[in-house]
């Protein structure tokens, strides 16, 4: 076992236990090869790693993002909560120049105008009572690299200023500071507002929209990219197994369902904390409804909605051929997902006349 074997029986033995173990090792090694096949495969695709996606408005983005990397401007990231709007600046610098460089992120909401004026310029020593020693802020520290403003859009007025300074400058001044410093960054923001909305109402200041507003990637809500939930939720039954010391496998079509049905109005971030609550309470070696939050458990749904409720088989083909859709040409993962054996869903595909393209 030490040495990697699957298992071991002891003799005298019965062919039954022999046939099961032989079985069991067989399911590993496929599911080992179809999860490397999956890896090659968006590898082979517009991936980033750290970003899960294949739906066309995850790809359009991913290609973007690729894009705008090569090149040494500043970009907005527009984006609700729970999108991953510090994934996709991250995503930037690694894809950039300025990979080798420091990556810097801060929170424009709901700090104090002197607070960010210091997390961000620096202060010197004696600059204001307390300040005991120089301190070095975040644009100073970040030289060469890329610096992450999330939430933009509540950065008061006053502050918004200064960094329309620092970019048109390139070169800050700490607080309490004579001698600007010469700076090298470049700015990545995020803000779930709308900042030409904002600008309209005095809110935001126009030349520093347009100063930050290169390039403007949209993320797109949870709710847009439905087809990417089943692999959304593979990798997080991953990652909590790790975490946890779990082996749950899969999720049951019935709690897929579910989830495939529902708004997310907190997007990914919300579908993680789902799938960690599920993997933690899990008892059987796959999610059942049971272990979703109890309001997704009394959710009810409709395939198509305003058009009334869908009979059972028309239910089993809808879903069936949109897990066909995300797995693509990958039977194997497919199978996965819904928990069917391989001629099960053939059997079921010939029925409804679905390819492995659906």
């Amino acid at each position: 076992m030490k040495l990697g074997a699957f298992h071991y029986v002891s003799k005298p033995f019965r062919l039954h236990d022999v046939r099961s173990l032989a079985k069991a090792a067989s399911e590993k090694i496929q599911l080992r090869r179809e999860n490397k096949s999956l890896r090659a495969a968006l590898v082979g695709s517009d991936f980033i790693s750290g970003f899960i996606g294949a739906s066309p408005r995850m790809q359009t983005v991913f290609a973007t993002i690729k894009k705008v990397a090569a090149v040494d401007c500043n970009v907005l990231l527009q984006a609700e909560t729970g999108t991953g709007k510090e994934m996709a600046a991250r995503a930037i610098h690694k894809l950039s120049p300025r990979k080798d460089a420091p990556f810097v992120s801060f929170n424009c909401g709901g700090f104090t105008e002197e607070l960010i004026s210091s997390e961000l310029f620096g202060h010197e020593k004696g600059a204001f009572t307390g300040a005991t020693a120089t301190k070095i802020g975040l644009f100073e520290s970040a030289d060469g690299g890329t610096v992450f403003l999330d939430e933009i859009g509540e950065m008061p007025l006053s502050m918004q200023v200064r960094l329309l300074t620092v970019l048109q400058d390139k070169r800050i001044l700490r607080v309490g500071g004579a001698r600007p410093i010469e700076l090298n960054v470049r700015i990545i923001a995020a803000t779930n507002k709308d900042l030409k909305r904002a600008v309209e109402k005095g809110e935001f200041r126009e030349d520093l929209f347009y100063r930050i507003n290169v390039v403007e990637i949209n993320l797109p809500k949870l709710e847009e990219r439905l087809d990417d939930i089943p692999l959304l939720v593979s990798h997080f039954i991953e990652k909590f197994n790790q975490a946890f010391g779990k082996k749950i496998k899969k999720i049951s079509p019935s709690a897929l369902s579910i989830l495939m049905g529902y708004s997310f109005p907190g997007n990914v971030r919300e579908l993680e904390n789902i799938i960690q609550r599920a993997v933690a309470l899990a008892e059987k070696d796959s999610i059942q409804i049971q272990d979703l939050p109890p309001d997704l458990q009394e959710l009810e749904f409709s395939g198509m909605k305003g058009e009334g409720l869908l009979t059972l088989a028309e239910m089993e083909k809808q879903h069936i051929a949109r897990v066909l859709s995300v797995a693509g040409s990958n039977i194997g993962l497919a199978c996965n997902i819904l928990g069917l054996p391989r001629t099960t869903l053939w059997r079921r595909m010939r029925k409804y006349n679905l390819s492995k393209e659906e």
